[in-house]
């Protein structure tokens, strides 16, 4: 039997403020920032857990911009003081002998539901702040938002200098003939526009089981009958959260993802008891390269509402399709006063303000929890128009 090589993606994303809030919120009890602390911990679990099993341990982050901006500011490594160090933490996500950190949206925005025009500085944002705190230029996967993929992106993550991005196996169609272990378990290329990347293939079914507790003997069981066909080394990849519910939140030893699953399975895998092989995806690429061709459907994965397909988890409702199309309103005023203000050799600030509240806007948890959050978009989309009537004025003053 084949080697069954496992790729481990977590995806962490906390909204920009939301950390600080969740800090300051008393629980029924009273206690003052419990979730808050579960979260951070769950964080700080990651490294502490993998120290002992450099040899074997292999998995890939995503953090959006927003976490990464909170974990690596001053003041809230001041305000968590005594709960975690969050500066050493994320020295410590820089080891790239167990951690390989993925690009992704600065704001985590589902990427379909937004403007084109407005991806890329997203993604530009996310890698200068990821460059400075993991002391690179380059890095190789994208995690999209929510998995919210289509084909239009291909171009832009290209010019960003992404190799692959991870999509869901729901949302994934052969163009070249394939079997079902093929098309799930193989790396492929989708091609628009004269661009192409390489796709990695999110198993599903496996990956909820991932978010929501699983035994590593029905792991290894599962992935054994599911790549049993199997002609070629297969490649899994599992992703989830990665701090969000009691499975990963849990700091008990007995019962948290870590400590019941993942690191058991680094033990079989270092008394050589099991035929999964933890692997970085840019590693199994090098070895076995791609296999055929495939197009990737619009959508995102699934949530515990929907399965992805019509981004209906974010846009089911009038208050979230009014507030999306306010946003793409303000996308192209921002742009058109952006593009003036530049060509007359102007002030930038005001405009640059209007920008970032718009993309901020854009985050996926504004529209995630059907109405509860969508207000929260519309304060910054209010915000980029004062900031855009204001650039409006300069144009004037100058003419």
């Amino acid at each position: 039997m084949p080697i069954i090589h496992h790729a481990l993606v977590l995806n962490l994303h906390q909204p920009s403020g939301n950390l600080q809030e969740l800090l300051a919120k008393p629980n029924p009890k009273g206690e003052h920032g419990w979730e808050g602390k579960e979260i951070l911990f769950s964080f700080d679990r990651i490294a502490r857990s993998l120290w002992n099993h450099e040899d074997r341990a292999r998995i890939h982050l995503s953090a959006s911009g927003t976490l990464l901006e909170t974990l690596a500011s001053p003041e809230f490594q001041k305000q968590v003081y005594g709960i975690v160090k969050t500066g050493d933490m994320l020295w410590h996500w820089q080891n790239r002998k167990i951690i390989d950190i993925l690009g992704t949206g600065y704001y985590h925005p589902v990427m379909p539901l937004i403007p084109e025009a407005d991806r890329s500085e997203h993604v530009r944002r996310w890698k200068g702040i990821a460059s400075h705190i993991f002391w690179r230029p380059d890095f190789q996967g994208f995690w999209p938002p929510e998995m919210g993929f289509n084909m239009e992106m291909i171009p832009m993550l290209k010019r960003h200098g992404f190799h692959y991005v991870i999509v869901d196996s729901n949302n994934v169609s052969a163009v070249t003939p394939m079997s079902w272990q093929e098309l799930r378990y193989r790396p492929h290329i989708a091609r628009y526009e004269g661009s192409e990347i390489i796709v990695v293939v999110r198993d599903r079914e496996v990956s909820d089981a991932q978010e929501s507790g699983m035994e590593l003997g029905w792991f290894l069981s599962e992935v054994e009958a599911r790549t049993r066909g199997c002609n070629f080394e297969p490649l899994v990849t599992t992703a989830t959260d990665g701090e969000n519910g009691g499975w990963f939140r849990n700091f008990r030893d007995n019962s948290n993802f870590w400590n019941v699953f993942y690191i058991p399975l680094l033990e079989h895998v270092g008394q050589n008891e099991v035929e999964v092989k933890p692997t970085f995806i840019h590693d199994y690429l090098e070895q076995f390269g791609t296999f055929g061709e495939v197009t990737v459907n619009e959508a995102a994965w699934n949530t515990g509402w929907h399965n992805g397909v019509g981004f209906t988890q974010w846009t089911g409702s009038d208050a979230q399709k009014n507030g999306l199309n306010r946003i793409r309103e303000t996308s192209i005023a921002v742009h058109r006063v952006r593009d003036q203000i530049k060509s007359k050799g102007l002030n930038m600030h005001e405009i640059d303000e209007a920008w970032w509240h718009l993309l901020r806007a854009e985050t996926s948890c504004n529209y995630f929890w059907g109405e509860d959050w969508v207000s929260r978009s519309h304060a910054d989309l209010d915000l980029a128009w004062r900031h855009i009537e204001n650039a409006e004025g300069q144009l004037r003053w100058k003419q």
